[in-house]
């Protein structure tokens, strides 16, 4: 894990959740995800929207890169995981969002955090994932 992320993950963990910076006021999830070659586990901090129902969508925007970034592959390649928000740790399983579902879920997103505009226009010819986690039950 990079420095910036472990910094972002230990400051979470230490405020129930909230960190400062670049990612103050943003609703924050830490995703648990196996490497889809490796085989090895990786927690990534990412932005979140809540969906209705108890599930999130996350976006592979990668800051506007011209490809997905690799966490994409591996929750592509192994789509159970676990999740952390603020003090809770649950199972989701995730997939790919596509059509209308995607577009209702990114147009809301850009509209929650502007920034995503520019990630899409930066990307640009790619197309944003977005991925729904779908809270498991016991």
């Amino acid at each position: 894990m990079s420095d910036f992320n472990q910094g972002v993950v230990d400051e979470f963990r230490a405020n129930a959740g909230v960190v400062g910076g670049y990612f103050e006021g943003r609703n924050m999830i830490l995703v648990h995800n196996t490497g889809a070659k490796s085989g090895t586990e990786y927690i990534t901090p990412l932005v979140y929207q809540q969906l209705d129902g108890g599930d999130v969508a996350i976006f592979a925007s990668y800051g506007g890169g011209p490809k997905d970034p690799a966490w994409f592959h591996n929750v592509v390649a192994n789509p159970e995981l676990t999740v952390e928000v603020g003090t809770e740790t649950f199972g989701v399983k995730a997939r790919v969002a596509e059509g209308e579902e995607r577009r209702r879920i990114w147009e809301q997103q850009k509209v929650d955090v502007p920034g995503f505009a520019a990630y899409e226009a930066k990307a640009a010819p790619r197309e944003i994932p977005v991925i729904v986690l779908e809270r498991q039950t016991a």
